[in-house]
């Protein structure tokens, strides 16, 4: 056992015996309340020691001992706080334990009316859900739940960055519904504003790329709507693509869409997420084997 940790150990212990000392009738009545005070400074030092030996599930723990009295003696804020710094230390070894705590902090700050705080963390959570916990379905809710926050405290470009996280998430699980419906919502509300608009081109080509997981006639017919939507969307490199892609789909040319989409990434590379699904489309074309 390291230095820092044997000195947590003997804070917590001390705190412990102080927190317990100040619970009684006589002590109540003799100015108990100093007591809790030490109690919980000892418990902060403790939890800062613990961070320093990288104890995290320690550390967090303590916080948590801190933020639960917080709670029961009516300190939202401070319970609130200590909610986080709980968080922040069992996300390095317990990321399931870092979302519980900060769904504490979060009950907490909505209740107190402080929505973009609140956001913030639902965002943190979607963030662990994504990355550490793989949990995609979770991850979304959390994203939607702060863009709604977000959006009531007027914080439009915040939601909109959660939404598009979502729209991406529910390409990646089939969901190309949803994922159409948000990419078409974004660039309606970029194309309403003259420092955006350039954007929409952006979000007109993963909304077409989704209709064409679904079907290359619905791709067909969202490229014409979007090219009278934002006229300048036809000179894109991304319209010229799906329409290469649509007409190799209905000729069932699997070597033209090939050539297409290596045509396209040899100017602008092409991410894992588009990627995925370009190669979907790519496998729902039948070959002469499947014909026969």
């Amino acid at each position: 056992m390291g230095d820092n940790e044997a000195k947590a150990k003997t804070l917590v212990a001390e705190a412990q015996k102080k927190m317990s000392s100040s619970k009684g009738f006589f002590a109540s009545l003799f100015g108990g309340g100093s007591g809790v005070d030490e109690a919980l400074e000892m418990y902060a030092k403790a939890a800062n020691l613990f961070k320093m030996a990288k104890q995290w599930g320690q550390a967090g723990d303590t916080f948590s001992t801190i933020a639960t009295h917080h709670v029961k003696s009516g300190s939202k804020h401070d319970a609130a706080t200590a909610f986080v710094d709980a968080a922040n230390c069992y996300r390095k070894t317990d990321p399931k334990e870092a979302t519980t705590s900060l769904q504490k902090a979060i009950d907490i700050y909505t209740e107190m009316g402080r929505f973009t705080i609140a956001a913030k963390h639902h965002q943190t959570i979607a963030e662990i859900c994504e990355t550490e916990l793989a949990d995609m379905e979770k991850s979304m809710q959390h994203y939607e739940l702060a863009a709604d926050y977000f959006r009531g405290e007027e914080s439009n470009s915040s939601a909109n960055k959660c939404m598009v996280k979502v729209a991406q998430m529910s390409a990646q699980t089939e969901n190309f519904e949803k994922a159409v419906q948000i990419y078409e919502q974004e660039s309606a509300s970029c194309l309403e504003s003259k420092l955006l608009q350039y954007s929409a081109a952006d979000y007109f080509f993963k909304a077409s790329l989704c209709h064409l997981c679904i079907d290359h006639l619905n791709a067909n017919h969202a490229i014409q709507r979007y090219e009278d939507q934002y006229p300048a969307f036809s000179d894109k490199r991304e319209c010229k693509l799906i329409k290469a892609l649509c007409s190799a789909c209905e000729e069932q040319d699997v070597e033209a869409f090939t050539a297409s989409v290596a045509e396209y990434d040899s100017i602008s590379k092409l991410d894992a997420w588009h990627t995925s699904l370009l190669l979907k489309v790519k496998k729902s074309i039948p070959v002469e084997d499947d014909i026969c």
